[in-house]
C-alpha cells in the first residue's frame, strides 16, 4: 500500500508530519513496516524529539553553522552556485542526513517513542512543496 504526503515548507527548518502519517497508517490497521522516502535532493527526513521546539532550532542552527551558504568565505571552493547560495549547502546537508526512514507499525500504530516525531528537514531558503512517498508493507 502506498501514498504520497505533500509537505509545504516556508524556508529552512523542521516540519513535523507525524499526525498525517499516523492517520494514514491507522486507516490501514495493519502490522508491518513503513518506509518513507523524500523525492528531493535538498531536504532530509528525520525522527527527532517533538516535545521541545528548542531541539529543532538547535539542529537547524548546528547544520547552518556546519554547512554555511556559499556566500560564507569558508565555502568559496564550491562550484555549484548558480541556483543560489543555499543550494549546494542544501545538497551537502541532504547527503549527511537520511532521505528515507523505516518505522515499524503495530496494529495501525507507529512504533515511535514517547517524544519522537517524523520531520521533513528543509534545507533551502525558498518555500517548497516536498513529496514524501510512503510504502506500508504488511
Amino acid at each position: 500500500m502506498q501514498t504520497e504526503f505533500q509537505i509545504s515548507t516556508r524556508g529552512p527548518g523542521l516540519y513535523e508530519f507525524t499526525p498525517d502519517v499516523q492517520r494514514w497508517v491507522g486507516n490501514a490497521g495493519v502490522t508491518g513496516l513503513l518506509t518513507l522516502f523524500v523525492r528531493h535532493t535538498s531536504c532530509s527526513l528525520l525522527i527527532q524529539e517533538n516535545a521541545d521546539p528548542e531541539v529543532q532550532a538547535d539542529l537547524q542552527n548546528f547544520f547552518h553553522r556546519l554547512v554555511p551558504p556559499t556566500t560564507d568565505p569558508s565555502m568559496r571552493y564550491l562550484t555549484h552556485t548558480y541556483e543560489g547560495p543555499d543550494d549546494m549547502p542544501a545538497h551537502i546537508k541532504a547527503a549527511m542526513m537520511p532521505v528515507s526512514l523505516s518505522i515499524p507499525v503495530t496494529e495501525g500504530r507507529l512504533a515511535l517513542g514517547t517524544w519522537q516525531g517524523i520531520y521533513l528537514f528543509e534545507h533551502r531558503n525558498a518555500p517548497h512543496t516536498r513529496g514524501v512517498t510512503a510504502h506500508l508493507g504488511a
